[in-house]
C-alpha cells in the first residue's frame, strides 16, 4: 500500500514537472527536432512570447509573474533576465513583446492589461478591463492595442507612456474572443471566437467594414495573416485548418430584418395575434434569409446554400428568391480544408519560410509546409 502511494505520488510530481518545463528545440540531421535546451520554472507557464531578433524570450505564468530569459546564439543557454509581477497572483493569459518601442504587454485573469519597459522593468500603465482578456494585439505605428475578452468584444486603446485611452469598442461575437490577428500593413483585425466564427475588422478602410467568415465547427484556437499574398490561416479545436483566400471580394453579411409576418407571401408569425385571428390561421415560425436578410417562413426559405462570398463555406438557409439567383461559379469554395489530426490550442505561422507550428492536447508540436500562395 505505501509503495503504491509513493508510486502516485512520484507521477504527479512527475506531471507538475512537465507543466512547469520549458524546452528549446533544434533542428537536427534528418531533420529531427531535439531539445537543445530543459528548464524547470518554479511555477506552471501559461503563456509566452519569443523575440528573434534579441533571442529574449518571455514566459508568463499561472502565478502572474513573467520571467525573462535570454538565449545564446547557438541557441544551447538560456540565462534568466527580469522577473515581471503586476498581476495580483493570478493566471496569466496572453504575453506580448514589441521590440520597436521596448514594451512588454501582458494580461491575465484579474482582468487588467499592463504595459512595462523591458529595458528598465518599470511599469508604465495598467489599464482595467471589464472581462477576463483572452487576445492582445499592437500596432506598432499608431501604438493601438487590440484587445480582445471573454464577453466577446474587442477593445481599441491608445497606449502612451504612462497613460491610455478608450479609443472604441467592436462587437460582433456572440461568444467569447479566443483569437485576434493584426495586419499592419493593410490595417485589418481579424478576430476568432467560441462561436466559431471569424470577423475581418477593416479598419484602414475607415467604411466600419466587418466581414464574417465561417468555415468551422468548433471554436477557433488560432489565426495568423500572410500578408504579401493575403490569405488568413486560421485552426479550430476539433483540427480542421482553413486556409482563406483573401483577395477575392468579399460581401458583408446583411443584417435580419424584423417583420411580423413574412416578407415573401406575408402570411403571419406565430406571435401576430390580430393578423392570425384576421386570417383565421396558425402563425408559422419565423426563419431569416441569410443572403437578404429579410425574416421568411419555412416554406419561403426551403433551400440551403454554401455562400463563400459572404463568408458562409457550408450551406446555410436561403430564400427561395435568393436561392434561384445565386450563380453556381458563387457557390465554389473559395477556401481549403485541412485536417491536423489532434485538437490544435495554438499556433504559429512564419510567412518567410512558409512554416506553420501547430500544438495540441495531445502534447505534440507538429511543422507544417504550407505552400508559398500565388
Amino acid at each position: 500500500m505505501k509503495n503504491a502511494n509513493l508510486e502516485e505520488m512520484q507521477q504527479k510530481l512527475t506531471k507538475q514537472s512537465l507543466r512547469r518545463t520549458l524546452q528549446v528545440l533544434l533542428k537536427r540531421k534528418g531533420d529531427q527536432y531535439w531539445p537543445s535546451i530543459h528548464h524547470t520554472m518554479q511555477t506552471s507557464c501559461s503563456c509566452m512570447a519569443f523575440s528573434p531578433e534579441t533571442r529574449r524570450l518571455f514566459v508568463g505564468t499561472v502565478a502572474g509573474n513573467i520571467c525573462e530569459f535570454s538565449l545564446s546564439e547557438d541557441y544551447n543557454k538560456m540565462t534568466p533576465a527580469l522577473t515581471y509581477s503586476d498581476h495580483q497572483g493570478t493566471r496569466m493569459t496572453v504575453v506580448l513583446f514589441v521590440l520597436e518601442v521596448e514594451w512588454l504587454l501582458s494580461t491575465g485573469q484579474d482582468k487588467s492589461l499592463t504595459w512595462h519597459c523591458s529595458e528598465s522593468g518599470q511599469l508604465l500603465g495598467t489599464y482595467n478591463t471589464t472581462a477576463c482578456v483572452s487576445g492582445l494585439q499592437f500596432d506598432v505605428e499608431t501604438r493601438h492595442a487590440f484587445v480582445g475578452d471573454q464577453s466577446g468584444q474587442v477593445t481599441i486603446l491608445k497606449l502612451e507612456q504612462d497613460r491610455c485611452s478608450l479609443v472604441t469598442t467592436f462587437k460582433g461575437h456572440t461568444g467569447n474572443i479566443t483569437a485576434l490577428c493584426w495586419d499592419p500593413i493593410h490595417r485589418m483585425l481579424f478576430s476568432g471566437s467560441s462561436d466559431q466564427s471569424i470577423i475581418m475588422w477593416d479598419i484602414g478602410g475607415r467604411t466600419g467594414t466587418a466581414i464574417e467568415l465561417q468555415g468551422h465547427k468548433d471554436k477557433v484556437q488560432g489565426l495568423c495573416y500572410a500578408s504579401a499574398t493575403h490569405h488568413l490561416i486560421s485552426c479550430s479545436s476539433d483540427g480542421r485548418m482553413v486556409i482563406w483566400d483573401m483577395n477575392v471580394t468579399r460581401e458583408e453579411t446583411p443584417e435580419w430584418l424584423d417583420s411580423d409576418s413574412c416578407q415573401k407571401c406575408e402570411k403571419p408569425f406565430f406571435w401576430n395575434f390580430k393578423q392570425m385571428w384576421d386570417r383565421r390561421r396558425i402563425g408559422l415560425r419565423q426563419h431569416h434569409c441569410r443572403k437578404c436578410g429579410e425574416a421568411v417562413c419555412a416554406k419561403c426559405s426551403s433551400n440551403s446554400s454554401p455562400i463563400p462570398l459572404m463568408g458562409f463555406e457550408f450551406p446555410v438557409r436561403v430564400c427561395n428568391t435568393c436561392h434561384e439567383s445565386i450563380p453556381e461559379k458563387d457557390r465554389v469554395s473559395t477556401s481549403t480544408f485541412h485536417n491536423s489530426e489532434h485538437n490544435i490550442v495554438y499556433m504559429h505561422y512564419e510567412s518567410t519560410i512558409g512554416i506553420l507550428l501547430t500544438s495540441g492536447t495531445d502534447k505534440v508540436i507538429k511543422v507544417w509546409m504550407i505552400p508559398r500562395f500565388s
